[in-house]
């Protein structure tokens, strides 16, 4: 199994509707998979949506340091860990430093981990080129017998879209962010295509799923915000997500779905026991064997160091913003405002009540952690000792 993600990837790529043809391969990818159309990471920063993702659970349940780029220690057992005890080969390649080992807790349960070396350290920005090191890294990985001659699990992730926003020879979208942004999506799709190109010729490549997916999205002064990292409106949470999986038809499935269903989704496709785990497996409806059902998705921006906290449930065409230590709310219509510019608290306040009743009945359901060795954290009220 072959898990591709790719930093800061927005929802709104060329198969969704972006008129530019910024990124050709992911494209084609998109007609061969099962993609879901709506699609949210667990959260609107990489230390969170992912700690997240390979934990199965949302990152406010988890144990973790205070800290934006924090850490999570081995109490918390990431879903790798579960395959390697199954004796499935893990394996890994990344290209910034907060992936390094020691740092995140996101090398556990990988039997090979590996870091683009000589990479430039910076906690305010990303001043490094990495995708097509991460992809020779990524062929050198899988040409290695030792790693893919039974059952594998392979996880790369392609930064460069993240942030500082580069130039590369032969892409040319303009000047502006969004151009520049565009231009780092296009050169991540080469990077991507290399890989693809080279799986395609192994043997094992018919009977290996491939899933393609962004760890959270990115904005262009939406909300008078750019970049990521410290709400979850709709461009920051909302990413690409597809499976091309062995035998399952090509197909797009239009309701709501969270990352929170990734681990148990690849443990089940490799015959491991998902108990446990915070979502569901959507094997079944992958394959076709379950129709998609409705399901409420919530998205969890823990408090830290740089940002006070944020909770959302997207409840049918609803969505609900929980601010602070639930402060205030603020709900949303995503089909008649889609941008969330307007709070539907006065036009529809019983709907608006309906939602906030929903919300403290789910919060009800999830264990916040308090975070740790972080004295000083965005936001937080007086007397509440952290």
């Amino acid at each position: 199994m072959l898990l591709i993600s790719i930093d800061a990837l927005r929802a709104d790529m060329p198969w969704a509707g972006y008129p530019r043809p910024i990124a050709p391969r992911l494209t084609d990818l998109e007609k061969q998979s099962v993609s879901y159309t709506k699609a949210y990471a667990i959260s609107s920063y990489t230390s969170m949506s992912v700690g997240g993702l390979l934990g199965g659970r949302y990152p406010s349940e988890m144990k973790r340091d205070g800290y934006f780029f924090s850490t999570f220690p081995k109490e918390n057992v990431m879903f790798p860990e579960k395959l390697q005890q199954a004796g499935i080969r893990t394996m890994a390649a990344h290209g910034h430093g907060y992936f390094r080992k020691g740092k995140s807790g996101f090398e556990r349960g990988f039997d090979v981990y590996e870091l683009v070396p000589g990479l430039k350290w910076n906690n305010t920005t990303d001043e490094n080129i990495t995708g097509d090191r991460v992809e020779q890294i990524a062929e050198r990985l899988l040409s290695d017998e030792a790693n893919t001659g039974g059952r594998f699990f392979a996880w790369f992730h392609f930064m460069d879209p993240h942030d500082q926003y580069m130039r590369h020879p032969g892409i040319d979208w303009g000047k502006k962010a969004r151009d520049l942004y565009d231009g780092e999506v296009t050169f991540s799709d080469q990077q991507v295509a290399r890989l693809l190109d080279f799986v395609a010729k192994k043997p094992w490549a018919p009977r290996t799923a491939i899933i393609v997916t962004g760890d959270h999205g990115e904005v262009f002064g939406e909300h008078g915000m750019w970049r990521h990292g410290f709400e979850i409106f709709e461009p920051l949470v909302r990413v690409p997500w597809m499976f091309v999986l062995p035998g399952a038809l090509p197909r797009r499935i239009d309701v709501a779905r969270s990352q929170i269903d990734m681990a148990p989704t690849i443990l089940d496709l490799l015959g491991v026991s998902t108990e446990g785990l915070r979502g569901e497996s959507l094997v079944a409806e992958l394959y076709g064997r379950k129709a998609p059902e409705a399901r409420d998705v919530i998205v969890d921006l823990p408090r830290t160091s740089d940002n006070d906290r944020r909770r959302a449930i997207i409840h049918d065409k609803y969505k609900i913003i929980a601010f602070g230590d639930d402060s205030y709310y603020q709900v949303f219509d995503l089909q008649a405002d889609p941008d969330e510019a307007h709070s539907i608290a006065k036009t529809d306040p019983a709907k608006y009540e309906e939602m906030v009743a929903l919300y403290k009945k789910t919060r009800a359901g999830i264990k916040d952690v308090p975070p740790y060795g972080c004295r000083s954290l965005k936001g937080a009220p007086a007397g509440r000792g952290y």
